[in-house]
């Protein structure tokens, strides 16, 4: 015989529920309802069954879970349950992305897909129309699982090499090792990225009020009367340290040679004169160390960049 809850007990665990049970997943709900009715004793199921609305198996299956004294699973479902994945119930799914995304097919004019076309979104639409239904976060996931990942192109490739390239900078690397260990100064000198002056779109961002961002030009235009900011970098690798001139300037001789003295020029007359080349020399410039690229203005077939650097340096 069931015995009857009272009823206000039966309101209590209505209002309980109502507020608890939205909060919780499947089998947390199962199980706090079961609590609720072993709590009750006699009749507990068929009270929890009238506050809730639950169907008296499923109470009666979070009972037995709980008087059963498992350990807690970790997951709503037991393992095995739910939704297959689409590589059980697709197996040639997995095939088909990796024949679309094949490194020795990349650039094929025969593949359906080129590499510059491969977003998850086209391989999703591409595998869909061949009659494997994915979406493109399944696409990614996937990708990922074989090892693929997001890459940008790498310059590796090179032309013709010098037969004693390597050799050639065995030996510069050696000369800059010996000065460096004898507190002379090394530098490495390059043009940086020629920038617009004027009001133009730069990436980044930066903290402003919300809704006003910083007002740019449509188009990157030059402007005639601002032209462009050429900044020029001095990298000194014993004190570590980067020193630029920014000129208006083209991208001459003359003007990395003047940004060269305008740096030996910044150097306090204190750090210059414990220089053993300054101490050595009359010219303390004849003794760095200059690592610079040979294309553009500093060549080497013409001639101002080597002839004016010794004269104008200091």
């Amino acid at each position: 015989m069931v015995v009857a809850v009272r009823a206000d007990v039966v309101e209590s665990l209505r209002a309980k529920f109502a507020a608890v049970l939205p909060h919780l997943d499947e089998r947390q709900q199962r199980l706090v309802m079961a609590g609720e009715a072993r709590s009750l004793g006699h009749g507990g199921i068929a009270a929890v069954v009238q506050a809730t609305g639950a169907s008296r198996s499923r109470i009666s299956q979070g009972v037995a879970e709980l008087e059963a004294g498992e350990a807690p699973l970790g997951r709503v479902r037991r393992e095995g349950g739910g939704r297959k994945s689409l590589t059980a119930t697709d197996p040639a799914l997995l095939a088909a992305l990796l024949a679309l995304v094949e490194p020795t097919r990349r650039g094929d004019p025969c593949s359906p897909l080129c590499w510059t076309t491969l977003s998850t979104r086209k391989l999703a639409a591409e595998l869909t129309g061949a009659g494997h239904r994915v979406g493109a976060d399944t696409v990614a996931r996937l990708l990922r699982e074989q090892g693929f990942s997001l890459q940008a192109n790498a310059k590796t490739v090179e032309g013709a090499q010098h037969p004693d390239r390597d050799a050639q900078f065995c030996y510069l690397n050696d000369q800059a090792d010996a000065h460096l260990s004898c507190g002379d100064p090394v530098i490495s000198v390059d043009t940086k990225k020629k920038e617009l002056v004027g009001p133009y779109r730069n990436g980044g961002t930066e903290w402003r009020p919300a809704g006003a961002p910083e007002q740019v030009k449509v188009h990157d235009f030059i402007d005639p009367a601002l032209g462009k900011a050429n900044p020029y970098g001095v990298y000194d690798l014993a004190a570590d340290t980067g020193w630029v001139s920014v000129g208006t300037d083209h991208d001459t001789a003359a003007f990395a040679v003047e940004t060269i003295r305008r740096w030996w020029r910044s150097t306090p007359i204190a750090a210059i004169r414990t220089m053993p080349c300054f101490r050595k020399l009359q010219n303390p410039f004849a003794k760095v160390i200059l690592s610079c690229s040979t294309s553009g203005p500093r060549r080497t077939r013409p001639g101002p960049y080597t002839t004016t650097l010794p004269g104008r340096a200091l």
